[in-house]
């Protein structure tokens, strides 16, 4: 199989488990929060962090978005002309530096798009660590 999929190869309720999984490192952290101009201590301040609920510094949850976004991009969106809406993020639990993310992709729907050149998946993604 190539780069990502075709409409044709998509069925509902299919399950995709992507892998491999990645690893965010301290340095991810850092570099993105420093990209972001996040500031907040939680994720680069160790002795604030230490003082909080988590006892620890936190991976910023956009990162994790991310992250788990594009661990799906060779088996879901690797063919797509676009990826054209983002419902909802949930994040159920904080993620550590040096924890290792898996996605999961359920499809909901494959149908033809108006233009009747092209398709359009809809998935469910679910990270897990």
């Amino acid at each position: 199989m190539g780069y990502g999929r075709y409409l044709e190869e998509f069925t509902v309720g299919q399950i995709i488990k992507h892998w491999p999984g990645r690893t965010i490192t301290e340095t991810d952290n850092t570099w993105f929060a420093l990209l972001t101009n996040n500031q907040h201590p939680l994720h680069s301040d160790a002795h604030y962090a230490a003082q909080t609920q988590h006892g620890q510094r936190v991976v910023l949850g956009p990162l994790v978005f991310s992250i788990g976004i594009g661990l799906t991009v060779a088996d879901v969106s690797g063919r797509a002309i676009a990826n054209l809406e983002i419902e909802k993020i949930v994040h159920h639990a904080p993620t550590f530096n040096g924890d290792t993310l898996y996605s999961e992709s359920t499809v909901l729907d494959v149908h033809e798009s108006r233009q009747g050149d092209r398709g359009v998946v809809s998935v469910a993604h679910a990270r897990g660590r």
